[in-house]
């Protein structure tokens, strides 16, 4: 049987050839502990601290306020669990909409320490209201949590208004840019964040490897105790190979913002939309709403989204929903924007990468297409 046309990009991307073929020196010659004083010693830190430049560069950050992790959900916990229990008590602001790493790090220390939690609904379209940020706001508020982009939908989030919010109240911001980074431009500085996350296999890098950006200055209770290594805040010998992907596929990435890619891959999705919304009866979940360029939301009216996929398996994507023991699930972000369970099982998520082509678009718009049809009893 053919691959499938792979539309599931915001799952996880494949490594790019240019990071395979970076990484592969680490596994064999270059394998040197980079905290060892010889040789090879050396060579592998002089890696480290050149993929720490190269994540810096991506985001506007310096590379002193890297921090390597093994994935966006370590990260979004070392800044989350890290600033509350550096600080002991408080208040911590986050949204319905969030990732699940960051909603149970935040129900965690609710439940397990007494912080104090807001959760902010969406709207209808899915974006954060920063006003409702500033109305929550409290004298003891220690820690603002958002995304960037919501990885279902793709919608934007007014994250640098939020920023601004929080300097103002001085309050701690973490932005979980799993999804932004490499898609759209990301710059800590004009976002006016503190930390932010950062995720491998989000951008052609392997799974099992990501980073947080930390401003200097901010205090963070280490998760993971042992060697001083990451200036304290995170210990275990570095994936030196896995390093060395990440900051070859973010220095890709940087080049790829500044040479088109993400206005070809709105061509794309613009292409399937309107193939899509011509031939059936469709709704776009954040429409109005700035979004990701690659990523298209759709909710096919009378129709499940599991069921639709699974009548077109030469499609890779997803539906966002859960399915337990062949019971689906609505989307809980689908839910948190105001949405009804019926009108949220009819969700899709198609979401275009690096290596999408046009003809890929047109013939998965057509093999949906006849799959909505046959479900809905058409021709």
């Amino acid at each position: 049987m053919p691959q499938p046309i792979y539309l599931d990009y915001n799952a996880t991307t494949p490594v790019d050839p240019a990071v395979v073929a970076a990484m592969m020196p680490y596994f064999t010659d270059h394998f040197g502990n980079p905290h060892s004083e010889h040789a090879l010693g050396s060579v592998a830190r002089t890696a480290v601290e050149a993929a720490r430049e190269q994540v810096a560069g991506l985001i506007g950050a310096g590379p002193g306020e890297i921090v390597f992790t093994s994935c966006a959900s370590e990260s979004i916990n070392l800044a989350v669990k890290g600033v509350a229990l550096a600080r002991g008590r408080g208040h911590i602001i986050t949204s319905g909409i969030e990732h699940p790493a960051t909603l149970q790090a935040c129900r965690y220390l609710e439940r397990q320490f007494g912080f104090a939690l807001t959760v902010l609904p969406a709207d209808g379209r899915g974006r954060i209201d920063p006003e409702a940020v500033r109305r929550a706001l409290r004298p003891d508020t220690i820690l603002i949590s958002l995304l960037h982009a919501q990885n279902e939908t793709g919608v934007i989030q007014p994250v640098a208004e939020v920023g601004r919010i929080a300097r103002e109240a001085g309050v701690l911001f973490h932005v979980d840019a799993a999804q932004s980074c490499g898609k759209i431009p990301v710059d800590v500085a004009e976002i006016g964040c503190d930390l932010l996350t950062v995720a491998g296999h989000k951008l052609y890098a392997p799974k099992g490897v990501g980073a947080l950006y930390v401003r200097r200055g901010v205090a963070l209770h280490p998760l993971i105790h042992g060697a001083d290594y990451e200036e304290g805040r995170r210990a275990g010998t570095e994936n030196v190979p896995y390093l060395v992907a990440l900051g070859r596929a973010c220095e890709i990435a940087q080049l790829k913002l500044a040479t088109g890619e993400s206005r070809r891959l709105a061509e794309l999705r613009d292409r399937l939309e309107s193939r899509l919304t011509a031939a059936l009866p469709v709704r776009v979940t954040g429409e109005g709403a700035p979004r990701l360029p690659n990523t298209l939301h759709l909710r096919f009216a009378g129709l499940a989204g599991n069921d639709l996929l699974a009548a077109a398996p030469e499609v890779a994507a997803s539906t966002g929903s859960a399915c337990h023991a062949g019971v689906s699930e609505p989307s809980a972000v689908l839910l948190a924007m105001g949405l009804d369970a019926d009108d949220a099982l009819g969700a899709v998520r198609l979401s275009l990468g690096r290596f999408t082509t046009p003809e890929e678009v047109d013939a998965a718009a057509g093999v949906l297409i006849a799959a909505a049809r046959r479900l809905s009893g058409g021709a």
